[in-house]
């Protein structure tokens, strides 16, 4: 998140897989992911949550690991010329000397940045399924950040990286990553810049991320998130994700309205990547307010995440599994009577199977509280409590 080159691979964690990851895919994604970072691993319900893979329970719902610092630059080669995974491993394995200092020439910054590229691509060859080769290059007004890269290089190091990240792992997805482009706008244009940038200069990138880190009330409208998406696609990428998402409260504490609004905020980023077929996932910048970046980067901001500080779900966990099981099964992403939505309310709780005039589909809600709808699980899966306001047919 604050280095310019920043080198941050999505990891596939085999088998750690569960709810909301396995209704993305059921919807036609790819994964639906956290960031993670080394210093919550020691937390064992943290990670108990995170890497659970038994379907009965309330699991967590994630397959797709983000290292959320311990990959970039700083950490992996604090040195010139030595490098260090530990950190990195560490994050990988659950699935001094700046180069900003000192005087470069074109010639010897090319070849810190292709050794630099080559030796952490190289080391994780095969284990990632995406590489941000290029992070937060960008100021808000579309123009390049100055750093040593661009100071050096100017903007020829965009297609240096990524040639060097496509020689380093052919097979993995290359993208360029940034804040404050999920919707139209001067650095929205600024990535369309970038990608033909590379593109011209012969260059493989695939891929451009949106780190997503929006505010309860002001997040974009899907439609503005939905064209900025289609901008990227046009720009000749073929994948776009969300890679960083949280939705903060400008000021706490959280109300219970404020905490619907967050709800439809994260319905509406789901719903523009669901629409969007080169939306292959969702990454939220870990899953838990406990361990959110939000408090100490903007102080008396946060709760910006799915699960509260005590590892509870919170309805837009709820609104984001009721969105994907809707599109796993063909549906809105919501579910109304005649008179109320039932998304989330209030009254008496359903556990399991009542109503027998009907059958939901594998993935369909089939309880909570409020819940009016058909209970009873269509054959092959069994109507599951994910929380007090959501059951759903595993």
């Amino acid at each position: 998140m604050l280095y310019s080159t920043a080198l941050a691979g999505l990891l596939a964690l085999p088998g750690a897989s569960a709810q909301l990851n396995k209704l993305a895919k059921a919807a036609g994604k790819l994964y639906f992911g956290s960031a993670t970072d080394n210093g919550e691993l020691s937390d064992t319900n943290y990670v108990n949550i995170l890497k659970n893979t038994d379907e009965g329970t309330p699991a967590y719902p994630l397959s797709v690991k983000t290292p959320g610092n311990a990959q970039k630059w700083q950490y992996i080669e604090p040195s010139q010329g030595t490098f260090s995974y530990t950190s990195g491993d560490q994050i990988a394995n659950l699935a001094a000397t700046n180069v900003s200092s000192g005087t470069w020439t074109k010639d010897t910054l090319t070849a810190v940045v292709n050794t630099h590229i080559s030796n952490v691509v190289g080391h994780y060859k095969g284990k990632c399924y995406a590489w941000d080769v290029i992070n937060e290059a960008l100021n808000e007004d579309g123009s390049y950040r100055t750093n040593v890269f661009y100071n050096v290089l100017g903007d020829s190091y965009f297609a240096l990286a990524f040639q060097a990240a496509a020689a380093a792992d052919p097979a993995a997805k290359l993208y360029y990553n940034d804040y404050n482009i999920e919707s139209t706008g001067s650095k929205q244009a600024g990535v369309v810049k970038i990608v033909s940038l590379v593109k011209n200069a012969g260059a493989k990138i695939d891929g451009v991320g949106m780190q997503a880190h929006l505010i309860v009330g002001s997040t974009p409208s899907q439609s503005s998130l939905q064209s900025a998406m289609a901008s990227y696609v046009a720009a000749g990428v073929t994948e776009v994700a969300y890679t960083e998402l949280d939705i903060r409260f400008s000021s706490l504490p959280s109300t219970a309205s404020g905490l619907q609004q967050q709800a439809t905020d994260y319905t509406a980023v789901t719903k523009a990547c669901l629409a969007e077929k080169a939306c292959v996932g969702i990454t939220i910048w870990d899953y838990t307010d406990k361990y959110s970046w939000i408090p100490s980067t903007f102080p008396g901001q946060g709760d910006a995440l799915l699960y509260d500080s005590e590892l509870n779900k919170k309805p837009a966990w709820t609104a984001v599994s009721s969105v994907l099981a809707a599109a796993a099964t063909g549906g809105s992403g919501t579910t109304t009577s005649a008179t109320t939505t039932t998304l989330v309310t209030r009254t008496t709780t359903t556990a399991g199977p009542t109503t027998t005039a009907c059958t939901v589909a594998k993935w369909g809600q089939c309880g909570g509280q409020g819940w009016t709808g058909c209970t009873v699980c269509a054959a092959g899966s069994t109507c599951t409590v994910g929380n007090a306001y959501y059951s759903q047919c595993l």
